[in-house]
């Protein structure tokens, strides 16, 4: 009997030591995890982190939710925010190559290697009007942009992004010169261009395919040295065979996913990571990529950090080349490419 008692104790003292412990010590991860895309509704980043991080509960114990933090300069704000987040995985941050921009153009003092990215994939730019526009050729557009330099309006997602360097990457390479408005988010500046408020955007396939097929926007040039082909569209061809100055700042390459604080515990990451290496093999996500023109990439870590590392170097220094950029990119640490 008393032995039954004393293990009967013992039992009792170890349920009440593991009540005690902090909840720090549990397995991660054991609440619900949070994202914080840095671009608006709608655009390529958020589509990508919602339809990622669906993929990625089917792997963990938890719930992903998907929010959106944006503006700022070169989505700064939604990296502050989670920045400024325990590093310990339950906050992280839906972000792609343009953020690489922000210390740059004073958005914020920290280089890209603040984070632990992971890359899902891209989709090429392209340039397109709407629909309304009297313009039918690349050529037609530039010609009227050099005869009314800063005229007219274009959209391009947020000052520093891809989007954004693509256009001043057309300007330099063809002579021309546009209005550039910033927005929120790809998604934002497609309404902007069904709306009127704009006759140009630079934005990707993948983001303007339904548009594109809805007849909301004209294509006039893909922004890589392929011409695409789209059914129902036909064949877009590529501003390379147009204008020869391009090719010495295209193209750039889009690299969309999330990342969580360097600073994490190598418990998180990998967690994180093994949830989505298998996520990235998943059916739905290759099916999805084929349906909305994306090149899947799946590298995380170091090898992402590495391709980010020499994004920030390209990015930063072209737009301090292009005289867009506010930080010169030697202060800041960034080499060159």
């Amino acid at each position: 009997m008393n032995r039954i008692l004393t293990l009967t104790a013992c039992l009792a003292g170890l349920f009440a030591v593991g009540l005690a412990q902090p909840a720090d010590a549990q397995t991660y991860p054991f609440r619900d995890i949070t994202t914080a895309v840095v671009w608006g509704a709608g655009g390529g980043t958020d589509s990508i982190n919602r339809m990622i991080m669906a993929e990625m509960e089917k792997e963990l114990p938890v719930g992903i939710t998907v929010i959106n933090k944006t503006g700022g300069v070169a989505g700064s704000n939604g990296m502050v925010y989670v920045l400024n987040q325990p590093a310990d995985g339950y906050t992280l941050v839906g972000l792609s190559e343009s953020n690489v921009t922000a210390a740059v153009q004073g958005g914020w003092s920290n280089r890209f290697n603040t984070w632990h990215p992971f890359i899902v994939g891209g989709s090429p730019d392209l340039i397109s009007v709407s629909a309304d526009a009297p313009y039918n050729t690349l050529e037609e557009l530039i010609a009227a942009a050099k005869a009314n330099p800063g005229t007219i309006p274009a959209a391009a997602s947020g000052s520093g992004s891809i989007h954004h360097l693509n256009l001043l990457a057309i300007e330099k390479g063809a002579g021309a010169k546009f209005k550039f408005i910033p927005y929120k988010g790809s998604g934002p500046s497609h309404e902007a261009a069904i709306n009127g408020e704009v006759q140009v955007v630079v934005t990707s396939l993948a983001e303007q395919q339904a548009l594109l097929a809805g007849g909301k926007l004209k294509p006039l040039a893909m922004l890589v040295p392929q011409d695409t082909k789209l059914e129902g569209i036909g064949t877009i061809k590529s501003a390379f065979a147009m204008y020869d100055g391009l090719d010495k700042y295209l193209p750039l390459k889009q690299a969309i996913g999330f990342a969580v604080h360097a600073s994490a515990s190598d418990e998180v990451k990998q967690k994180l990571t093994a949830a989505f290496n298998t996520a990235m093999q998943s059916d739905k996500v290759r099916e999805w990529a084929d349906k909305n023109f994306y090149d899947l990439s799946g590298q995380s870590g170091t090898e992402a950090s590495a391709i980010f590392s020499n994004l920030e170097s390209t990015f930063a220094w072209t737009l301090w080349e292009l005289k867009a950029a506010k930080v010169d990119p030697g202060t800041l640490g960034i080499p060159k490419p």
